[in-house]
């Protein structure tokens, strides 16, 4: 089973050569890779094109939003993923994902690899502190690799966060990414709930699909959207509130979630409101 995977990157061609190449390396099955260069200053488009590697390319940053979806329009195969430039998948990381897809037999699902970070966050989704680098040319590949398999983490609810994948299908549904979101703050959430709102039940991150995430701060360099306002005016909900009590957020995963109407609790709206 191939994935159609899609890659934004913005000018940063050491991180985008590293995630590439362990998709390469790493993977079970060979993928479908494709990439938005926003800007390429860096020689993206260049590095990509002696690559054979099919991308499109801007010559502004549109954002990660804009350019998902652009890349969906040219994906070919029907699962699609989403990788973040700035992430190493590690070995195999697809092989639970694709038995999953195949248990499942259904389109509604949507599914998370676990992220390994350098840094501990308090995200009960990943797995943390390793610092094993924060950019591919300090990165502790051997370092990773041996220690992945002392590192146990059991599936957990809640998915939302890249690397992620859906069925073609529900993609269409839910009309990709919200482009309201642009450049992409809260963008990942939104998605969740287009899916909730579509009959998808099955949020689940997998323990044994790594993947190694430097945390680059691609963010930090333009100014971001309120996405936590825009998520509470679209949906009548705050975000934090969706993914805490709907999706049961880095709680271990026990089965599809159960029904639970989406109804804001008024203190958590007017906490929203005015953080």
């Amino acid at each position: 089973m191939e994935f159609s995977i899609l890659i934004p990157t913005w000018n940063n061609l050491e991180f985008l050569k590293c995630c590439v190449n362990s998709i390469r390396k790493n993977s079970i099955v060979q993928h479908e890779i494709l990439v938005y260069v926003n800007e390429g200053a860096d020689g993206s488009g260049d590095w990509c094109e002696k690559e054979n590697i099919k991308f499109i390319h801007s010559k502004k940053n549109v954002g990660v939003c804009t350019s998902l979806n652009a890349l969906f329009e040219i994906a070919t195969k029907d699962i699609i993923c989403y990788v973040n430039d700035d992430m190493y998948l590690c070995p195999n990381w697809d092989e639970p994902l694709i038995k999953e897809i195949e248990t499942i037999g259904d389109e509604k699902f949507y599914f998370s690899s676990t992220m390994i970070e350098p840094e501990d966050t308090g995200n009960k989704c990943v797995l943390a502190p390793f610092p094993f680098g924060k950019t591919p040319s300090e990165f502790k590949e051997s370092e990773l690799l041996a220690a992945l398999p002392k590192m146990n983490k059991a599936d957990w609810s809640g998915s939302t966060w890249p690397p992620n994948l859906m069925h073609r299908n529900m993609w269409k549904a839910i009309d990709g990414y919200g482009e309201e979101f642009s450049p992409g703050l809260y963008s990942d959430p939104d998605v969740s709930m287009k899916l909730w709102q579509h009959g998808v039940r099955i949020f689940k991150g997998l323990g044994e699909s790594r993947a190694y995430h430097f945390m680059s701060k691609s963010t930090g360099r333009f100014k971001m959207n309120d996405g936590k306002k825009t998520f509470l005016k679209k949906w009548g909900v705050s975000s934090s509130w969706f993914v805490k009590e709907v999706l049961k957020q880095g709680q271990f995963y026990t089965g599809p979630l159960s029904e639970n109407k989406i109804s804001p609790n008024l203190k958590d709206r007017l906490k929203g409101l005015i953080s």
